[in-house]
């Protein structure tokens, strides 16, 4: 019959008893399934990284700056990747990092949720905010 057609015989589900088969265009029905896994794909949501950079001696206005760029960036969607960035014999200010970092979690408490405390590595100390759903 599939072939008086001009059509496919198609095995959908091999395992039932009697096998279950269906006449169709083999091929069009790949470029269907193909576009629906296409149409997915773009419809799942990728996730982006915003970075905000800050020294150990961050002055008040330089902060409030940065944090209002933060709070743009929770309220598009990204998370946001705040670190403190020691250069030379800066290290010795380790704490004033972390209370910088640490202050900023405070005041974006309402726009994200924190993902990673404060940690160190190497040179920088980094601070992971997830925005909330």
């Amino acid at each position: 019959m599939a072939e008086e057609q001009g059509f496919d015989l198609v095995e959908i589900s091999p395992k039932a008893d009697p096998p279950v088969c269906k006449i169709m265009d083999y091929k069009k029905f790949l470029y269907e399934q193909k576009k629906r896994d296409k149409a997915l794909k773009a419809k799942a949501s990728k996730v982006v990284v915003k970075e905000i950079r800050f020294g150990p001696q961050t002055d008040d206005h330089d902060y409030e700056f940065k944090k209002k760029h933060a709070e743009k960036f929770l309220k598009e969607g990204a998370k946001l990747k705040a670190f403190v960035f020691f250069k030379g014999r800066s290290i010795i200010f380790k704490e004033q990092g972390q209370i910088l970092l640490l202050r900023l979690a405070q005041d974006l408490e309402e726009l994200g949720k924190v993902e990673q405390m404060p940690k160190l590595e190497g040179k920088r100390m980094t601070m992971f905010i997830a925005p909330k759903k």
